[in-house]
């Protein structure tokens, strides 16, 4: 659906992106998430098509931006961070206006709007001045028109911000609908909407992309934890060179570290090793981590562990 292949974008002596490739299966929910200057707005803005890159190649549903960039920009519907909203028109005219850009005329021009206020639910603000509305509304009213066209691909740069806790809500449960039909790159800095909304995450630093991983894998690292009143020399003996062994913080608490992947059989092992020598097995479990301190490791330049 998206690939991005090795992009480069600079602007003057700044490398705002840096050799970045990822994809994007039909279907995701991919959170971009990186600090103020990471690169997340330049790569949106390359995938959509607003700005070229310096380097590399972008396709969307198999269309090559570069080679055929009318078909590829029609798979896309896009909510930039900066909302381009033209206050004086009401929502109908703004749609409608949207609809005449993108070229669909008539009875399908009637059809898109009336299915747009829809799904965001803007039906009994159709005739309102757009600078009437309450930010919560004015979102709406940017995402309607980038589904406007029924794009396969929406890519939705900050749909939550300045929104209160219910209009929040109201937004998640949108995107949620939304991804029902659409893949979905969402950008945010709000942890909480990633770990609500998305099954994949992608983590820029300075430019480069620091991580790409699933929610479920980057939550859980290569160690188990292991609650026991057992010394850590008969924890050593049973397991024998099957994972390092480490004391946590608490008391009668130790760290099971494996060198590679830790997946549900090892820790069977694990387990079964432990009851067979003896050791009186209080807890043993995944580590879990939390996304916001796997953010702040990478955002400080630190390697995930795991």
């Amino acid at each position: 659906m998206i690939v991005a292949e090795n992009l480069v974008r600079r602007f003057g002596n700044t490398v705002a992106v840096d050799s970045v490739g990822f994809t994007v299966a039909k279907g995701e929910i991919v959170g971009l998430l990186g600090h103020n200057g990471a690169g997340k707005s330049t790569v949106m803005k390359l995938l959509t098509g607003f700005l070229e890159p310096d380097f590399g190649k972008i396709s969307i549903s198999d269309q090559n931006i570069a080679e055929n960039a009318v078909m590829a920009r029609q798979a896309i519907g896009y909510l930039p961070e900066n909302l381009p909203l033209y206050p004086d028109m009401t929502v109908l005219d703004y749609l409608k206006f949207t609809a005449a850009v993108r070229n669909i005329r008539g009875s399908a021009r009637r059809d898109a709007i009336r299915r747009a206020l829809e799904a965001c639910s803007l039906e009994d603000h159709a005739l309102k001045p757009i600078n009437t509305l309450s930010r919560g509304y004015r979102q709406r009213t940017g995402v309607a028109q980038a589904i406007l066209h029924r794009p396969d691909i929406l890519i939705l740069d900050e749909p939550t911000n300045g929104l209160d806790p219910e209009q929040t809500q109201a937004m998640r449960d949108l995107v949620l609908s939304l991804s029902e039909k659409a893949t979905i790159i969402l950008s945010t800095h709000i942890m909480q909407e990633v770990d609500a909304l998305c099954s994949r995450v992608l983590i820029l630093r300075d430019g480069k992309l620091a991580l790409d991983e699933t929610m479920d894998a980057l939550k859980n690292s290569q160690r188990l934890y292991l609650g026991t009143h057992t010394s850590q020399r008969k924890i050593r003996n049973a397991l024998g060179g099957l994972a390092q062994i480490s004391r946590g913080v608490e008391p009668s608490s130790f760290w099971i570290e494996f060198k590679e992947a830790l997946t549900p059989e090892k820790a069977a092992e694990v387990n079964r090793r432990l009851v067979e020598k003896g050791v009186a097995v209080q807890a043993l479990h995944p580590e879990r981590r939390d996304l916001e301190q796997v953010f702040r490791q990478i955002s400080a330049g630190k390697k995930i562990d795991g």
